[in-house]
């Protein structure tokens, strides 16, 4: 929810921070359901979009465990803990003026997690998927993403790897 003009998660807002009257209003630009309860279902479909899963065409180990070393694994932290809570999505103004085609902060956040990850397979066409004018260049680096995660991510890094991989692939 929105707490002072602040897009967070109440659980983690300390009431200490919070000077004078508290303000509450549910995350910003999105239809309200009822309540502070925000409708997130095209936040979600548009999450769903990117095929949030590994995909792979190597069959998996007899063990069925994909093993990454730890330095192939150290690459998406800091990616993996969104707990997509939307508080970047819903504090970006590229998002607020193209929700219907920018896919936003923590749906590129989780395409960059899964580009990522080496045990994924499919780095070509989840980047063929993102190439287009809205669904990942709508993002002007403004950085409230950033700044408003509860979590201290940092979904703009994100983006701007994404961006460089397809600056590099057309090298």
């Amino acid at each position: 929810m929105n707490i002072d003009g602040t897009n967070t998660l109440a659980c983690l807002k300390p009431i200490a921070d919070v000077k004078g009257d508290v303000k509450i209003n549910p995350l910003p630009h999105m239809p309200v359901m009822k309540d502070l309860v925000p409708d997130l279902s095209h936040a979600y479909a548009q999450y769903r979009s990117i095929e949030p899963w590994l995909q792979s065409d190597t069959p998996a180990p007899p063990d069925g465990e994909r093993r990454q070393s730890k330095e192939e694994r150290s690459k998406m932290d800091g990616m993996w803990e969104c707990i997509l809570c939307f508080c970047c999505t819903t504090s970006c103004p590229s998002y607020w003026w193209n929700s219907d085609r920018y896919l936003g902060p923590a749906t590129l956040l989780a395409a960059y997690r899964w580009i990522a990850d080496s045990r994924d397979e499919r780095t070509g066409e989840r980047l063929d998927a993102l190439q287009d004018p809205f669904k990942l260049y709508r993002c002007h680096t403004i950085m409230n993403c950033t700044q408003t995660c509860p979590k201290g991510l940092n979904p703009a890094k994100a983006i701007g790897e994404i961006k460089t991989l397809m600056l590099e692939r057309q090298a």
